[in-house]
């Protein structure tokens, strides 16, 4: 087990924030993941749902599975969406909670969130709201929210378990959970989890997917499910991450659980 310092979350976040930016602002740039619509189609969204939403929600998508897949949201529900980013899938609750439903985006780079929030007044949506913060320290009350969504982000938080912790603890009892995320088969050496800037390649701070499963049943959740899986990596453009990728066995998977009513 590798001891993330203060000092490396702190790079850790910034190598994170710094690649989200770009990815942003420059979303026609080539990634080493795959991004926009091409990538959307390749994990699995159904393309009448793309079509009902903006092009800027879709252009700047870096998340690397369906967690809808798992069907958790339902109409009337507050989705909090962690690492909500340009706000696909955030905005993808919208339509799936309805008027009566409210969507809160939560996203640590600035220039995600502002346009997130551009794109959602721009679409005249009013039961949108986007928060600064991260994931070991989500900004909502105990019990708030009916559904925890997420998308590619636990693997590049370094302690996880307190990622779960507080996914747990905004959740009313008998909340739901659905996220898609990176895991491996094996994990890198304790030299390159070490180096924080790596962890923005998003495979360096992955966990095996067995681990990624029972950190959720350690936090309390009930019905942690493995929904399926997705060579996520063998889309990039990048024949280096596909190598890494394939080195490690890194994948994408879908996943839900329940905190007990």
């Amino acid at each position: 087990m590798v001891v993330i310092t203060s000092d490396q979350r702190d790079v850790i976040f910034d190598a994170v924030r710094t690649m989200y930016t770009a990815v942003a602002d420059q979303p026609e740039q080539e990634y080493h993941f795959p991004t926009g619509r091409r990538a959307l189609e390749y994990v699995g969204y159904p393309p009448e749902y793309l079509d009902r939403l903006p092009d800027g929600a879709l252009e700047s998508f870096a998340g690397v599975g369906y967690p809808f897949a798992a069907g958790m949201v339902r109409p009337g529900d507050v989705v909090v969406d962690i690492g909500s980013g340009s706000g696909t899938d955030l905005l993808l609750a919208t339509l799936l909670v309805g008027p009566a439903g409210r969507a809160i985006g939560v996203d640590m780079t600035a220039a995600m969130r502002e346009k997130c929030l551009a794109i959602a007044r721009s679409a005249g949506l009013d039961n949108v709201e986007v928060l600064d913060g991260n994931a070991e320290k989500i900004p909502l009350p105990d019990a708030s929210v009916d559904v925890v969504t997420s998308n590619g982000v636990i693997n590049l938080v370094p302690n996880k378990p307190a990622a779960i912790t507080e996914i747990h603890r905004v959740l009313r009892p008998g909340g739901r959970v659905q996220l898609a995320d990176i895991v491996v088969a094996d994990l890198p050496s304790a030299e390159c989890r070490a180096k924080p800037q790596l962890w923005a390649e998003c495979i360096v701070g992955a966990t095996t997917q067995a681990d990624y499963l029972d950190m959720f049943r350690a936090a309390g959740f009930d019905g942690v499910e493995r929904l399926g899986e997705l060579d996520y990596f063998a889309a990039s453009t990048s024949s280096s991450t596909r190598q890494t990728a394939d080195g490690f066995g890194a994948h994408s998977m879908v996943m839900r659980a329940t905190k007990p009513e």
